[in-house]
């Protein structure tokens, strides 16, 4: 009986905590319970220091970054910079050519797959790779502290700072480590009530490259810590030959103490501190590839860092960081163990119990990730994010583009973070460019080439040494998505005409050239055409990869040649190229053919798979992350879809935390919330380190992107013409809840509160005149907004 009125009363509780932030949605205000209840979905917090390096806690400000650890004795803040690279060697393309280009399409025609796989590699690819982004290296505050009592570390995302706390002897000691993106710095503010306060060393140091040192420390003038060297990669790798890398981008560390008592000494090439009561470091990074004087740009940032000060930087950092992170919030009601430390509910999840605040907090998290390690004017966000410790990091720590880092960008849009695309565009734009020399040197084609990996250095010619993961030709339309996606949510025509088309139309002119005719139906088709990363059996039985128009080929290819003619109608423009682009596209194989069991195709003709359990879903592109399969204008399609995702389960699939994350995505376009929350489980039961980071394994940040993009997408869908759909997949155990400040495709905010599963208010804003339909469950409701006012609904 009691727990029965309890739970009314929390229910009771509940709703008038949520009317009244609905109330306050537009204006600003939070209440006072409100504001406690989002804290507890923003902190990560532990009783003990990482100790291992996937147990650390992330900062960055896009550009620099580190993973505080909170040692009690010799703390390691091991630190990033996203420009750490070995150099360009001026790598260029492969041998092949047009000839090598008819020869292998001939093989395909005959049946030779695997003579086609190995001509294909053999002439087309530079094999396997090596020239990894690396650490920048390691701060170390060799402080010895025991008797170590009431311990706590934490990271708090709702200001972007990593605070540690614990007593030694009794007496308090605190560390608060955050990135400034304002500031150019990292600044770590120590404090001890002890009376014989810091005492110990202050080091910088780098691990060396193969032995060899990549790093020498020293004191500067005003006794500033410096640490200077050069990017190596002694174990460079090309055409799967041993390549030493001797020289790469260059790089210093500068590192200022200044304290309030108590002395700070030299001592050889570290800084001392005695008696140090209260400290505060400052510390900045530059290099050479975002900076041709980057010591003078260095000591600028030092300066101007130390000219601030503590209080002021922290106030500027944690102010410019909530402008993105404060516009989307989203509470889940639960009764989930908040005091207990994060490691701990973890560990009861994999036990088999739900924790939703656990899952409200990696959403959060994803967010805080994203605004962590891509602002404007950085590189893009990279498999790791900005955080690795590595010389030699796992698959490079690069980009690749047959998924990855196009999942790190899923969340951009959708959770109101469109400016964090830009860096994402800059590289695209460096890719589109150096693409057009690779279509033409090996392929003999107009327009741009970009292979499935890549790096700092922007190389667009083909790197694997098998076909099967390495020789794909989808990359470039699949990256083009991204400029259409994000001018969809904007409704920005000059990024559209400037940004986006020139790009569009450097994809579609390659495509168009690429393609030819297959002769056993007369379809267009990609030729040679894989599925990453995946392989089926030939009439041989031989397991092999390359065909004549995979099923993700021919559907990024007929999206990228729709977007050009869109974009052509949208402009008014009539270039010379659409008529053929229309033509073709008409003759284009569709992406979506079922085979005899009602599943879709994923190669040319229904082959047996090698791996009917495989992580990529790459032959449902056109559904997720594409639009092609809707179910307003394709809903026969959905159908096959639930198939093809049922048999690759049902053979294992979905193994690595990336490939569960977009089932998450995927069961979500498939209105199967309960699915979706399925995977959510599975996700944080199997993929994920105590950290949040998630586990490939090892460590690859799209898990935790595709995540938070996945659970926006249980909640709101905008993807189909003119239409939002609000909770088209909310779980069953996601009983009362909202969500503030989501994007819709037209630039339209969104904001939702529900109860009992139930919607109980919707508002929509939009800076224009607008007419679309919303739908919820069965409903469909005419929806005129008018211009920077707001459409409120109330079931």
């Amino acid at each position: 009986m009691n727990i029965s009125n309890n739970y009314r009363t929390l229910k009771s509780n509940m709703s008038i905590v949520m009317f009244l932030f609905i109330l306050g949605m537009h204006s600003g205000c939070y209440s006072e319970a409100g504001q406690r209840k989002s804290n507890k979905n923003s902190q990560l917090w532990y009783e003990q220091p990482a100790n291992v390096w996937e147990e650390a806690l992330p900062i960055g400000n896009g550009r620099i970054g580190a993973m505080v650890f909170g040692k009690t004795s010799h703390e390691r803040i091991q630190l990033n910079d996203d420009s750490m690279w070995p150099a360009d060697l001026g790598w260029d393309e492969p041998a092949g050519n047009a000839n090598d280009l008819a020869e292998i399409r001939q093989l395909l025609i005959k049946g030779k797959h695997q003579e086609a796989d190995h001509l294909f590699v053999e002439r087309f690819s530079r094999k396997s790779v090596v020239r990894s982004h690396q650490t920048l290296g390691d701060l170390f505050l060799n402080f010895e502290h025991d008797d170590i009592t009431d311990y706590r570390r934490e990271l708090d995302i709702n200001t972007a700072i990593a605070h540690t706390n614990y007593r030694s002897k009794g007496y308090q000691i605190s560390q608060k480590v955050y990135a400034s993106h304002p500031h150019r710095a990292i600044v770590i503010e120590l404090s001890s009530e002890s009376p014989e306060g810091f005492n110990g060393t202050i080091e910088l140091g780098r691990p060396n490259d193969a032995g060899y040192p990549t790093a020498k420390s020293h004191i500067g003038d005003d006794m500033v810590l410096v640490m200077e060297g050069e990017v190596t990669q002694r174990d460079g790798k090309i055409d799967s030959k041993p390549t030493p890398i001797l020289n790469g981008v260059r790089f210093q560390t500068c590192l200022k103490v200044l304290n309030e008592n108590g002395e700070v000494l030299t001592k050889d090439k570290s800084l001392m501190l005695k008696g140090v009561k209260k400290a505060t470091i400052f510390l900045v990074n530059n290099t050479s590839f975002y900076q041709k004087d980057f010591v003078t740009q260095n000591n600028k940032d030092l300066q101007q860092a130390i000219a601030a000060g503590a209080e002021k930087i922290k106030k500027e950092h944690v102010k410019e960081y909530q402008k993105y992170y404060q516009r989307v919030e989203l509470f889940l009601e639960n009764e989930s163990p908040d005091s207990l430390a994060t490691d701990q509910r973890l560990e009861r999840v994999k036990n088999g119990e739900t924790d939703l605040g656990l899952q409200n907090l990696l959403f959060n998290y994803g967010r805080y990730l994203l605004i962590s390690s891509s602002r404007p004017g950085t590189n893009p966000a990279n498999l790791q994010g900005l955080w690795n410790q590595h010389i030699n990091a796992p698959w490079n720590a690069d980009y690749h583009l047959n998924i990855n880092l196009q999942m790190n960008y899923w969340l951009a849009n959708v959770t109101n973070l469109d400016e964090l695309n830009e860096p994402l565009f800059d590289y695209i734009d460096r890719l589109v460019q150096n693409g057009q020399k690779t279509a033409k040197v090996n392929f003999d084609c107009q327009g741009t080439f970009v292979p499935h990996a890549t790096d700092l250095w922007a190389p667009t010619w083909l790197r694997a040494p098998t076909a099967y993961w390495g020789c794909s030709v989808g990359a470039g339309a699949w990256l083009m998505q991204h400029y259409w996606v994000h001018y969809a949510f904007t409704n920005d025509l000059d990024f559209l005409k400037e940004r986006a088309f020139p790009a569009i139309k450097q994809s579609a002119l390659f495509y168009s050239d690429w393609l030819i005719e297959d002769p056993r139906d007369g379809y267009l088709v990609s030729a040679p055409s894989t599925s990453p990363e995946n392989r089926f059996f030939s009439t041989d039985k031989k397991a092999v990869a390359s065909c004549m128009g995979s099923a993700m080929d021919q559907q990024v290819i007929a999206e990228v040649f729709d977007h050009y003619v869109q974009a052509c109608e949208l402009l008014e423009v009539k270039p010379p190229l659409l008529e053929k682009i229309r033509k073709q596209r008409k003759s284009l194989r569709p992406g979506f053919v079922l085979g005899g069991d009602g599943r879709i195709l994923e190669w040319d003709r229904e082959y047996k798979e090698v791996e009917p359990g495989h992580r990529h879903m790459s032959h449902l592109y056109g559904f997720h992350p594409g639009t092609a399969i809707t179910q307003s204008e394709t809903p026969e399609i959905m159908d096959a879809v639930r198939k093809t995702l049922d048999c690759r389960l049902e053979n294992g699939g979905a193994g690595t935390g990336w490939s569960r994350a977009w089932l998450i995505n995927c069961y979500a376009r498939l209105f199967d919330g309960d699915m979706a929350q399925q995977h959510i489980e599975l996700l944080l039961k199997q993929s994920m380190y105590k950290n949040l980071f998630d586990a490939h394994p090892p460590f690859q940040i799209d898990g935790n992107f595709g995540y938070t993009a996945g659970v926006a997408e249980m909640l709101l869908q905008s993807h189909e013409k003119e239409l939002i759909r609000i909770l088209p997949a909310l779980p069953s155990k996601w009983e009362n809840g909202y969500i503030r400040g989501l994007k819709a495709r037209g630039n339209i905010t969104v904001d939702i509160l529900w109860e009992d599963g139930v919607i109980k208010q919707v508002d929509l804003t939009c800076p224009e005149k607008k007419q679309i339909k919303m739908i919820y469950e069965a409903q469909t409701i005419e929806v005129n907004l008018t211009a920077g006012k707001t459409f409120t609904f109330r079931n």
